[in-house]
């Protein structure tokens, strides 16, 4: 069973895709868009303080009569991030995610950020896992 280390490695779309606390809404959402990703770190001075998702911007602004162009993302992020250690094995990511009902998880080494892993990712993992 792999674990978030390899599965990191073996990723097509490796990369770490991240804006600030006082990003607007719009400017995330024009890097989700340009980037075709559902959710956003948010990181200060390299510290990941939040997440930013497609369900925060529909829960937090659209539903609660906000605008993207002067919303900054501090007021609307995920603050309490849930994350996975590189040597989470790939079905105890699986686990938090379901349990969370989240679909992006960064992976942490020693409080700093290492990666994203998505639900996709760990799906494709598990698929490729069960036909070998």
């Amino acid at each position: 069973m792999k674990n978030a280390k390899q599965l990191l490695q073996d990723k097509l779309r490796p990369g770490i895709f991240a804006v600030s606390p006082d990003s607007t809404v719009f400017q995330a959402l024009q890097l989700m868009a340009e980037k075709d990703i559902g959710a956003l770190l948010v990181m200060e001075n390299e510290v990941l303080v939040g997440i930013f998702s497609e369900r925060d911007y529909a829960r937090k602004v659209v539903l609660q009569g906000k605008t993207s162009a002067s919303t900054p993302i501090r007021d609307i992020m995920t603050a309490k991030v849930v994350f996975a250690r590189l040597d989470s094995s790939i079905d105890e990511c699986m686990a938090l995610m379901s349990e969370r009902r989240i679909r992006h998880l960064p992976v942490l080494t020693s409080g700093r950020l290492t990666g994203v892993i998505s639900i996709g990712d760990v799906v494709k993992c598990q698929i490729a896992e069960a036909t070998n």
